[in-house]
């Protein structure tokens, strides 16, 4: 029987690993969208009612203002969906999106983000999670790490294997150091190549994403060893960043060229 449930398992595994990423990652993909955005409502019904909404009306237009040119040159499958987006009152440095249309920024971000480009690197990196699958990704290997975990256990007891538990331990942060944050890192630095694409399409000057993670980072603290964070250090990132940006610059002064670019401002 254990032998059956772990070769179903894996089954599962390779045939949902063919499903490609839009940067042509390999993706474990279990849950379909209409669950996904279910959850995603939840989550923010639930946060809107926990947290200060802003009031302010130049605010929330100003983030509406940053948030439509960006979800405008979005694949029609997103620019086509109702997007809520909610500004809350904290002071909190960030921003989300969830699957299902659902943005928050939080005023304390706007604090950091200095300008209509910089915000756009926060809102398009966000926005960049929901369309590469990110949630779909993480849930689904959160459930394949939590499948092995108990396979291994069942083995281990059938077996009489001595040191269960210490193994089961060991076994369990090897599986957090070696698949979820590697995973976490990954999804970060594709979402950051992915906004940056948007915000250029969208007409934001892409080299202020390179000063926005710079004023995170001023803002923050980079102590944790990156093999243990789930974001990869801010000079990796801005790294990475400035190595695409010659083709960001491409298409935002073909964006010039061609069409307006967006005037959002305070």
């Amino acid at each position: 029987m254990l032998k059956t449930t772990a070769l179903v398992s894996a089954t599962v595994l390779l045939l949902a690993a063919c499903v490609q990423s839009p940067t042509g990652r390999n993706q474990i993909m279990l849950f379909n969208d209409a669950e996904l955005s279910k959850m995603g409502a939840q989550s923010f019904e639930q946060l809107k009612a926990e947290t200060p909404i802003s009031k302010d009306r130049n605010t929330i237009q100003y983030v509406q203002c940053v948030t439509g040119a960006l979800i405008n040159v979005t694949p029609s499958e997103y620019s086509r969906q109702n997007w809520e987006v909610v500004v809350f009152d904290s002071e909190q440095v960030n921003a989300f999106a969830l699957p299902g249309g659902k943005i928050g920024i939080y005023t304390g971000l706007l604090k950091v983000a200095e300008n209509q480009a910089q915000l756009a690197a926060v809102v398009g990196h966000e926005i960049a999670h929901v369309m590469a699958g990110h949630s779909n990704e993480r849930l689904s290997t959160n459930q394949f790490v939590q499948t092995a975990l108990t396979l291994s256990s069942t083995a281990m007891k059938a077996y009489n294997v001595q040191y269960q538990n210490e193994l089961m331990a060991a076994f369990g942060l090897g599986a957090q150091i070696g698949v979820t944050l590697p995973f976490s890192r990954a999804h970060e630095t594709e979402a950051d190549i992915m906004g940056l694409d948007l915000m250029a399409k969208a007409g934001f000057e892409p080299r202020q994403a390179v000063n926005l993670w710079q004023n995170m980072a001023a803002a923050g603290s980079a102590g944790t060893p990156e093999i243990l964070s789930t974001h990869p250090l801010p000079q990796n990132r801005i790294t990475s960043l400035r190595e695409r940006m010659p083709a960001a610059m491409k298409t935002y002064n073909e964006r010039k060229t061609t069409a307006a670019t967006p005037r959002c401002s305070l």
